[in-house]
């Protein structure tokens, strides 16, 4: 484990509980009539992203005041300026805020460390239920239950029938399209990043994603993904890359548990 690696695994503890603390923050809202206004990509915005945001803004500045923080929430600098990162926190404090509002719980918490444009550690925290999710590079992927972690790791060779995660407020054609060529398959719908979580504990196989995504989406849940031994992968097969391009928008994406499934071949049917 190198140096840097020992300093991720080390602010774990600090950043789960900043992670609780900003549920907290948003649950407040969630028991309560809910006001939703728009951003000017007309995506939702509520009282409860923002609740969560300030606080996660704040813990960070404690945690590590010269890492540099972008959030969905926050202010977003211009690419001339994020070009030069090789190192911020990418944070998306209410992922799924559609089922926020609609108050099934598939909600979640996202806290991720960018390093040379790969996602090196992920928390995912689901407030309603209270999961707590963490991946760090070279370390591991874990579910934190207690005080105790238990260690979590894809399910590799997958198993009949696959079982595939899709979005529940953004379910693309393409994705039937998609299922329509593979063998015997379940397919369940769940909100946010929750999605990446049920690949990284070995319940699902694959979860396709076609259409825009942003790059706080993604992160966190990438990196638990990762380090359970699963993957991120563009369309040509590269993990997905963060900070490379002006905008914040992810490519479409498949996020496997074990990377032999041949997804190239059923996607051509999408």
């Amino acid at each position: 484990m190198s140096a840097r690696e020992r300093e991720h695994q080390q602010w774990i503890t600090s950043l789960c509980a900043l992670a609780r603390a900003a549920g907290e923050a948003s649950l407040v809202h969630y028991r309560d009539d809910l006001a939703v206004d728009r951003k000017a990509d007309f995506s939702p915005v509520t009282a409860a992203d923002r609740a969560a945001h300030e606080v996660i803004a704040r813990g960070l500045a404690q945690l590590a005041p010269r890492i540099p923080l972008l959030s969905e929430e926050g202010a977003h600098l211009p690419w001339s300026e994020r070009e030069g990162w090789e190192r911020y926190w990418l944070v998306d404090p209410l992922d799924g805020t559609r089922e926020f509002i609609k108050r099934n719980g598939e909600f979640s918490v996202n806290i991720a460390l960018i390093e040379g444009g790969a996602p090196v550690l992920g928390v995912v925290h689901a407030p309603v239920g209270g999961q707590m999710c963490w991946g760090v590079h070279g370390v591991g992927a874990y579910s934190r239950e207690g005080g105790e972690d238990i260690a979590l790791r894809v399910r590799r060779p997958a198993e009949a029938p696959l079982r595939v995660m899709a979005s529940r407020s953004h379910r693309h054609p393409k994705v039937d399209a998609m299922l329509a060529r593979m063998p015997a398959t379940e397919c369940d719908g769940l909100g946010s990043s929750l999605k990446f979580l049920r690949l990284a504990e070995g319940l699902a196989d694959l979860y396709p994603r076609f259409g825009p995504t942003s790059e706080w989406d993604t992160a966190a849940g990438q990196a638990v993904l990762e380090a359970a031994g699963g993957a991120v992968l563009d369309l040509e097969g590269r993990p997905l890359a963060y900070n490379q391009r002006e905008g914040l928008l992810n490519p479409d994406f498949i996020a496997v548990g074990d990377a032999s499934l041949p997804w190239k071949e059923w996607l051509d049917a999408a």
